[in-house]
């Protein structure tokens, strides 16, 4: 399902998906020619940080979200980035063929059901020895404020927006997961799951958050009362876990982050 993301929003709101991204990035021996694909590069912050660790290569960031396309390709002008590029694309439909020396993607591929097409696809688009770099939400990730969102959908003012709504994430297992890489011909290196403390600056900065995020919920309700549902899940969130002394809200996640080979 595609949802009508506010990408200028998310960019206040995911500095802590950019940190968990960076710190990926630093650990990958870069050589500065490659060409890398990012899949759902989102508003490009991130596709852009890469990029400058390819001086000589190329970066290519998708995603299938026409509004993030269209604030990176502002944001990030060939004039100033002449080494990064933004496209509309479907990662489970990738049109390359064995053009890319890496692959990578940060904290999108949870929103995607059929993970074998995107793997199927990245073999593809790899050209020996190519290899991929993936890291997103994995099983357990955000479990106590998911919880909070879904009981919500239960509450005799919300239950009737959402009459047939299901989980709108796929959070895997490491077995899962090395499942999928086995199945597409790939060759696992590293599959691993890795607890995150996601911290938001009070009240407000989570429901920043929420709103940016949870779009599969607040797009079910009329616009005028989708604010009050992200006060609510904010509201119940913080009673179950209390803002720390330092006027912090903690948000316990977990990102699978997986990197295999051709």
């Amino acid at each position: 399902m595609s949802y009508q993301w506010d990408a200028a929003d998310y960019e206040r709101h995911s500095s802590s998906q950019q940190q968990w991204a960076r710190d990926a990035i630093q650990a990958l021996k870069l050589s500065g020619d490659e060409r890398v694909l990012d899949i759902g590069c989102g508003d490009g912050k991130v596709t852009a940080e890469l990029a400058a660790h390819i001086p000589d290569g190329l970066v290519l960031g998708i995603d299938s979200s026409e509004t993030m396309i269209e604030f990176a390709n502002r944001r990030f002008p060939p004039a100033f980035f002449p080494n990064l590029q933004f496209r509309w694309g479907d990662a489970t439909r990738l049109p390359y063929h064995h053009e890319f020396d890496l692959v990578v993607s940060f904290s999108s591929l949870h929103w995607i059901s059929d993970h074998i097409a995107v793997l199927g696809g990245i073999k593809r688009v790899l050209k020996p020895p190519g290899c991929t770099l993936l890291q997103f939400g994995g099983q357990g990730n955000a479990a106590l404020i998911s919880d909070v969102a879904n009981e919500l959908t239960t509450d005799r003012r919300w239950k009737g927006y959402f009459v047939g709504f299901t989980y709108p994430w796929f959070f895997y297992s490491v077995e899962e997961y090395r499942g999928f890489i086995s199945r597409v011909g790939l060759s696992p290196e590293r599959v691993e799951l890795i607890p995150k403390d996601m911290v938001h600056d009070g009240k407000e900065a989570l429901k920043g958050w929420v709103r940016t995020v949870f779009l599969p919920y607040t797009e079910r309700l009329p616009e005028a009362l989708r604010e009050d549902f992200v006060e609510q899940i904010a509201y119940t969130y913080i009673e179950r876990r209390p803002i720390d002394e330092n006027g912090h809200v903690h948000v316990q996640m977990v990102r699978l982050e997986v990197q295999a080979t051709l």
